[in-house]
């Protein structure tokens, strides 16, 4: 079979496209140097950026230290003739009529709902102590009205003292008509129960009786620290005549006019207690218990 051998013209193509090369791989180097010189013109962009930034912030700076921020001023106070035109003008003011009902009829509707609020805590108060129903009245501070002032004997005690000697004053003050004031309840305000075991045990005429059927002594109990802070009572038993009704509500009573003039201290009976109450110059104010406890 015959060889093909190339032409000279073969030979002559196959020479140029070699010297070609070394030509097409130096011609690929410029691309590369332009590659190397866009980093660099994006460095300076931004450093130039930059420069202005700065500029800029650096202007604005200034401007706000030359701008001047102007001070509060207070209003004016008005003049003595505006004031007077003001207060005047308030005590023009008429007064709305319904309003003024309006107002009256609120007034009553909480006082009714004061009074059944009482009631019901001296329903509960008489049911914890196991009272019958007059004793009950009795907790609920019904007392008679008159003109004259009433001088109430309020014996100052504490449940830490034996119970026979509670017992024994509960029927002395029931007789004089007093009151038995204790400055806690034991065991603390939260607990009632300890309170009122006590008062039932106080009160009882039988002390072996026990149920809601036992008949109690007609004489009230109360806790009340701010009559021992009032009169001063540093220590039990103590004896003071009060003018008025110590039972009342904080919100109904005077604490001027409920403070006792002189106060007994002494474990005495309470007709001891009584007599040196009058030696001190109270004679007045205890004429009438001791006349209710020589009565009886």
């Amino acid at each position: 079979m015959p060889i093909c051998r190339r032409s000279a013209t073969s030979r002559a193509l196959l020479m140029a496209c070699l010297a070609c090369v070394p030509i097409g791989a130096g011609a690929s180097e410029p691309p590369a140097a332009t590659g190397q010189a866009q980093p660099e013109n994006a460095r300076t962009r931004i450093e130039d950026q930059g420069a202005e930034a700065m500029e800029r912030v650096k202007r604005a700076a200034g401007k706000a230290k030359d701008r001047t921020i102007p001070s509060p001023v207070l209003p004016t106070k008005p003049d003595t003739a505006t004031q007077r035109r003001a207060f005047e003008g308030l005590r023009r003011r008429k007064t709305d009529p319904a309003m003024v009902k309006r107002a009256e009829g609120d007034v009553a509707a909480a006082r009714e709902a004061l009074a059944a609020e009482r009631e019901a805590a001296s329903r509960r108060v008489a049911q914890a102590l196991g009272l019958e129903q007059p004793e009950a009245a009795a907790l609920a501070g019904v007392v008679s009205a008159g003109g004259e002032t009433r001088w109430v004997p309020v014996l100052f005690v504490s449940s830490a003292m034996p119970v026979a000697t509670l017992r024994t004053y509960a029927g002395q003050l029931e007789r004089a008509g007093g009151v038995m004031a204790f400055r806690g309840m034991p065991g603390g305000m939260r607990q009632v129960a300890p309170m009122a075991s006590l008062s039932a045990a106080i009160l009882r005429i039988d002390p072996g009786c026990d149920g809601p059927a036992c008949a109690m002594r007609d004489v009230q109990l109360i806790v009340d620290p701010l009559v021992f802070r009032q009169h001063g009572v540093t220590r039990v038993p103590a004896l003071a005549m009060v003018p008025g009704d110590p039972t009342q509500p904080y919100c109904e009573r005077d604490e001027v006019l409920l403070r006792a003039p002189h106060l007994v201290f002494g474990d005495a009976a309470l007709t001891g207690l009584l007599e040196e109450y009058g030696r001190l110059g109270g004679g007045e104010e205890v004429r009438d218990a001791l006349a209710r406890l020589a009565r009886r």
